[in-house]
């Protein structure tokens, strides 16, 4: 794959783990929370917040209980130290280290000091992406949106299985285990916050659930759970970069399931399954790589996606927003302009991406391949890259994210209020970015959101010099929206009024999205040819399993 792939791939698993951390402030004492399962002993920060870091939010999912739903943790008497991160779950051809473990169930949360369980403080979760494959955005850190809130949110963040630990997919786990046990993770995670944040000073029936990449596909999919049923888990959803791979039915991926339990030496077992459970987690690790669908000449770029089991996932994603199938509540969605730049392959020639698209979507036909080409012909060329990544990238990018992103906020619109989806592109230009020829890339957005230096960021880069000032203005209208369930109260002063993103019209009526960038964020037009290849897209979602 292309430079860029190989640092993508050390953004998602490196510096994911490293995230700083406020200096505690010694001379107080530490908060203990009671959690009647555990007590937890937090750090107190010297800005008047309250860390814990590395609390159990299940039992760890190990021996009979691997493959399977999350549990409840089990009590124990003594106050458990949550003064340093947990673990985070293994990922795909990695681990185990001191840094990743199978025993990976953990839940941080930041909160002010003062906030007692009458606070009823509004609650931000944050679901981390990582392509169904990694734990990339682990561990960032909250205390600097609940400073930035005037203390008066709750921030929460938490691991989730991924790869064969999360995803692992046949009629065998079925009937012994639980499909999608990933989601099943976050879903759990969501019980455990109407259960206990009171407990941090939040309120459980103010909670707004937030994603980046395959967090943003798992907030869809939350929407759409049990087919749009209502579990009053959240009232509001933020999605950055919805991520629709493909997601097929379970015998789509019996194959898969045969590959890995022959690697892991478990092929020739009476009982696979049950003797995947025995193995070691090195050697499960070992054999956690990725490799090409049937048929294929390479591999995907994420191998172990969600599936649709009939029950947490009961069809299409986008089958369920089409019919309505989805809990209606605000939203916020949006992209960056340049999603596929560190994804697409450095294609040479049309074929090149041709054979991008069915190794990643495997169900295309040659006749859509040739389609895809025709949407996406030569284009300008770009810094570092052969002729054809431009038209790679650009049609990736509006498969797997932006048009996901359009087209939920337009299905909300239509079966919801419109006066309650938000929509927007990330347009702030980073020098270093636009030399590389990746543009405005994937999740992009982050260090803004949560501060520079708190989102994996390293040093912050530009966000700390010429693009400090839309620190604030995106910030601010992330956390208004936790807060009101709208951009607009709680805005920067300098930033613009975010309109709703309207309804599509015959009479000629526009939808409309902000624009954020430095300086010189303003609302423009989603542009007709844009939305014509989303809707191209839409006639090849079922094919591709989206």
């Amino acid at each position: 794959m292309s430079f860029w792939l190989g640092v993508l791939a050390c953004y998602f698993i490196v510096i994911a783990l490293s995230s700083p951390i406020h200096d505690e402030k010694k001379a107080q004492p530490r908060s203990v929370v009671d959690l009647g399962y555990a007590q937890y002993q937090g750090t107190l920060l010297s800005s008047g917040i309250t860390q814990y870091l590395g609390m159990r939010y299940a039992s760890p999912p190990l021996g009979d209980l691997r493959f399977r739903a999350p549990q409840p943790p089990q009590r124990t008497t003594s106050v458990q130290n949550a003064q340093t991160f947990g673990p985070i779950c293994l990922a795909t051809s990695n681990g185990p280290t001191s840094s990743q473990s199978e025993d990976c169930l953990y839940v941080n949360v930041w909160a002010p000091s003062t906030a007692t369980s009458s606070s009823k403080l509004p609650v931000w979760v944050f679901i981390q992406g990582g392509g169904y494959i990694s734990n990339s955005n682990a561990n960032f850190n909250g205390s600097t949106v609940v400073n930035t809130s005037n203390h008066g949110i709750v921030f929460v963040n938490f691991n989730y299985r991924v790869g064969p630990f999360g995803f692992l997919t046949s009629e065998k786990v079925r009937g012994d285990g639980d499909l999608n046990a990933g989601l099943l993770d976050q879903r759990f995670l969501l019980h455990w916050v109407k259960d206990n944040i009171a407990q941090f000073g939040g309120d459980p029936n103010h909670v707004v659930i937030h994603g980046d990449s395959a967090g943003a596909g798992s907030v869809a999919l939350h929407l759409t759970a049990y087919g749009g049923r209502n579990d009053n888990l959240f009232i509001g959803a933020i999605g950055e970069s919805v991520f629709f791979p493909t997601q097929p039915q379970v015998s789509g991926l019996e194959w898969q399931f045969d590959r890995y339990a022959n690697s892991a030496g478990c092929g020739s077992a009476d009982d696979a399954l049950g003797c995947l459970r025995t193995q070691s987690t090195t050697v499960l690790q070992a054999a956690n790589v990725a490799s090409p669908y049937p048929g294929q000449v390479g591999s995907p770029l994420f191998y172990w996606t969600p599936t649709i089991d009939g029950d947490f996932i009961q069809n299409y994603p986008c089958v369920l927003f089409q019919k309505g199938l989805f809990v209606n509540t605000p939203i916020m969605f949006g992209h960056t302009t340049d999603e596929g730049s560190v994804f697409a392959s450095n294609a040479a020639t049309s074929n090149d991406v041709s054979i991008f698209f069915e190794n990643n979507y495997p169900r295309l036909t040659p006749a859509d391949a040739s389609s895809i080409n025709a949407q996406y012909p030569l284009m300008s060329p770009l810094a570092n890259h052969n002729p054809y990544f431009p038209s790679a990238s650009a049609a990736y990018g509006e498969t797997t994210f932006i048009c996901p992103v359009i087209t939920i906020s337009i299905s909300l619109a239509t079966f919801n209020d419109p006066a309650q989806v938000w929509v927007y592109r990330y347009n702030v230009q980073d020098n270093n970015n636009i030399a590389n020829g990746i543009g405005v890339p994937h999740v992009f957005e982050l260090p803004a959101i949560f501060g520079p230096g708190n989102a994996n960021d390293g040093d912050g880069g530009s966000y700390r010099t010429y693009n400090a000032d839309i620190v604030p203005v995106v910030m601010k209208y992330w956390i208004s929206f936790i807060k009101f369930l709208s951009p607009n109260p709680g805005k920067d002063a300098s930033a613009p009024h975010w309109e709703s993103m309207g309804m599509p019209s015959a009479a000629g009526g526009t939808l409309r999205r902000l624009v954020l960038q430095t300086g010189a964020s303003a609302m423009e037009v989603i542009p007709d040819d844009q939305l014509g290849r989303c809707n191209f897209w839409t006639g090849l979602a079922e094919r591709m399993e989206q």
